[in-house]
């Protein structure tokens, strides 16, 4: 989909990209209505007419929203600006796990384990499948792509 900055979601003004996986592109957007910065994911275009992969979209929406852990970043929004299906979370600012493995991959197993610790079992909750991977921003808590 590669948004340019400048494009508008809702109220929500895109800035840049922030990076992009199989399920998602997330970038850094501006919240017009309350002037702070933000995540918003959006489905890829090849994905995006998938009514099943919509349907995985929006089940993602609320089970993140019904969630409240400091392991797992806020959802503050849902929308959709034509054919675009988006999410808003808090912007979690940080490196990537792939950069703090190469600083140093002892600590960085820590803070995976420590991330783990925000996903409920699954028998309590189920979770849409979301991988762990390199592009993982870590802050203060993490938010996948």
């Amino acid at each position: 989909m590669a948004l340019e900055p400048g494009t508008k979601l809702g109220p929500y003004e895109i800035l840049s990209p922030l990076g992009a996986g199989g399920m998602g592109e997330v970038y850094r957007a501006r919240d017009t209505r309350l002037g702070r910065d933000v995540a918003v994911k959006v489905l890829p275009d090849h994905l995006s007419t998938q009514p099943e992969i919509r349907a995985r979209f929006e089940r993602e929406a609320k089970t993140v929203s019904s969630l409240n852990h400091p392991n797992i970043c806020t959802l503050f929004d849902v929308g959709t600006e034509g054919d675009t299906a988006y999410l808003v979370m808090e912007l979690i600012e940080g490196d990537t796990l792939a950069a703090r493995i190469g600083r140093d991959p002892i600590a960085a197993g820590g803070l995976t384990r420590e991330s783990a610790g925000g996903v409920p079992p699954r028998a309590s909750h189920p979770l849409p499948h979301a991988p762990l991977t390199a592009s993982l921003q870590i802050g203060w808590r993490c938010a996948s792509y």
